[in-house]
């Protein structure tokens, strides 16, 4: 156990990192292992709370793959998937829109509640948040994000709420879209000017051997990616997650980081320690 001067060392160390993030807005995408553990869902939104009341503007955008599989196999369908995405014919997203904007967005919304939060849901059709169109006739409603409309996570801001947004689109013939999260959350973080988005994962980051967690690579260029991509250090499902950051520091965003939402507490960590966790990308070298 910490004693009364570690306890107060570790405040003081937090300090300038609070500083630098007071006032500013930082996306987090969930999901993973995070989402389905009880224990790690709790620890996610105690660091969302805390980075809330000390000042920073959090807003938490997940997705629900697992709750969306369960709830298609308690109706009889079968889930299949082209290219890791979910083939969402109209009833699929219909479930999706069920399960995302309603079960788990109010869930989520309900947990940092009552932990002395204040969060108020959204899912994309909410005041014309997130616009969408297929992404390939393969998939059926799964989405590519074509306009990201921020005022109403601005207008909750400003009233000190913490947005939580499900990543479910629509279009103009009000069309239900099922938008991979990753990709919604880089979206939302450039449409909102963020200083920070943050991807949480099941790996702790980009591993230059991705069978030794000590080979962490805690900070990459975007010109480095291309090099990682052709060494093969980036590869498989994490393509996407680095496809994600890229996408988002491009657009605008200062950095983006790859968590593991395995550790407790992995937010605060790299967020307001001199350890830091994951990796960083930035658009160029400091």
């Amino acid at each position: 156990m910490l004693s009364s001067f570690e306890r107060a060392a570790v405040l003081v160390e937090a300090l300038p990192y609070i500083q630098e993030y007071a006032g500013k807005i930082v996306v987090i995408k969930y999901g993973g292992n995070a989402m389905t553990d009880e224990q790690l869902k709790q620890a996610v939104m105690r660091d969302i709370v805390l980075l809330s009341l000390v000042g920073v503007k959090p807003v938490l955008v997940h997705g629900g793959g697992p709750e969306i599989s369960r709830m298609l196999k308690r109706v009889g369908k079968t889930s299949e998937f082209v290219d890791g995405l979910r083939v969402t014919d109209a009833e699929t997203a219909e479930i999706v829109q069920m399960v995302l904007a309603g079960k788990v967005n109010k869930s989520l919304v309900a947990l940092i509640q009552s932990i002395g939060g204040r969060a108020m849901g959204l899912a994309g059709m909410d005041g014309g948040l997130m616009r969408a169109r297929a992404l390939d006739a393969r998939l059926g409603f799964v989405g590519d994000v074509t306009d990201v409309d921020a005022r109403p996570i601005h207008d909750l801001l400003e009233r000190g709420y913490i947005p939580v947004v499900s990543t479910v689109g629509f279009d103009a013939e009000q069309n239900v879209y099922n938008i991979n999260a990753d990709t919604a959350a880089a979206r939302i973080a450039a449409a909102l000017g963020a200083e920070t988005m943050i991807c949480m994962t099941d790996v702790p980051g980009l591993l230059q051997n991705r069978d030794d967690p000590d080979t962490l690579i805690s900070r990459v260029t975007l010109a480095e990616v291309d090099r990682l991509v052709d060494s093969g250090c980036i590869s498989g499902g994490m393509i996407p997650k680095v496809e994600c950051c890229t996408d988002a520091v491009r657009r605008g965003v200062k950095k983006a980081m790859i968590l593991d939402g395995r550790v407790p507490h992995a937010i605060l960590m790299e967020m307001l320690t001199d350890a830091g966790v994951g990796t960083m990308f930035v658009k160029e070298a400091q």
